[in-house]
């Protein structure tokens, strides 16, 4: 089964200060993104995914670069792909506000409790429910073109990776606000011929190096930490 690496990018300023970041350009890693990637990197150290797919965004590309650099070898360099379906929600005119702000908003319930009803203002906002339908297709037409056996890395953000998690459990987007994904955590599915396995959610590079061999060890379908106990 293809086995995909949802790796959230690292912290940015706009994380720290409460910033909906969203798709503005230029957003940098911060000194502690960029070391929480390096250190990522570290713990994924030996993994040999056969891709590496990153939302176009600075912070995301940066993110991927210092993945790429850390587990490249001269035997399998790794290139970013760029894929656009894996960028961040279009917030429309709620992009680069406070989210202590945006809070005040009669809106802000309804991306809290009801996220499949919302469109966000503005010419260019996007409907939540659309996120999440262009990001889980992405992620399925990579499963097609990398083999039912690859494994691969893909760079995004919070809520497009919340989405494809919800997904992935048969949830529905109303109740995505509930799975936690922080800057530079890595989440692990696993698609099988009949159903994703949600195998980590917002985990470290250790543990889901662990994960990644148990994964080996089982069948094709069966799920990783199953049992009674």
């Amino acid at each position: 089964m293809a086995t995909v690496l949802l790796i959230r990018h690292g912290q940015t300023s706009a994380n720290v200060s409460g910033i909906l970041a969203g798709t503005s350009p230029g957003v940098p890693l911060d000194d502690t993104g960029v070391q929480q990637i390096t250190e990522l990197a570290k713990a994924l150290k030996g993994m040999a995914p056969q891709a590496l797919i990153t939302s176009p965004m600075e912070r995301t590309v940066r993110t991927a670069d210092i993945l790429a650099q850390g587990l490249s070898t001269a035997d399998l360099p790794l290139q970013i792909q760029h894929e656009p379906g894996l960028i961040e929600c279009d917030y429309g005119s709620w992009t680069g506000q406070p989210l202590a702000e945006l809070s005040q908003h009669d809106m802000w319930r309804a991306v809290q409790d009801h996220p499949s009803s919302v469109v966000f203002p503005g010419d260019s906002g996007e409907a939540m429910s659309h996120m999440q339908s262009r990001a889980v297709a992405s992620i399925r037409r990579w499963n097609d073109v990398l083999g039912p056996e690859s494994l691969y890395i893909a760079v995004s953000h919070g809520d497009v990776i919340k989405s494809i998690i919800a997904d992935a459990l048969g949830m529905h987007l109303d109740h995505f606000q509930r799975i936690v994904i922080d800057p530079g955590s890595v989440s692990v599915v696993r698609y099988a011929s009949l159903r994703p396995f949600v195998v980590a959610t917002n985990a470290s590079g250790e543990r889901v190096s662990r994960f990644i061999t148990a994964a080996a060890e089982h069948g094709s379908d069966a799920p990783v930490g199953g049992g009674s106990s």
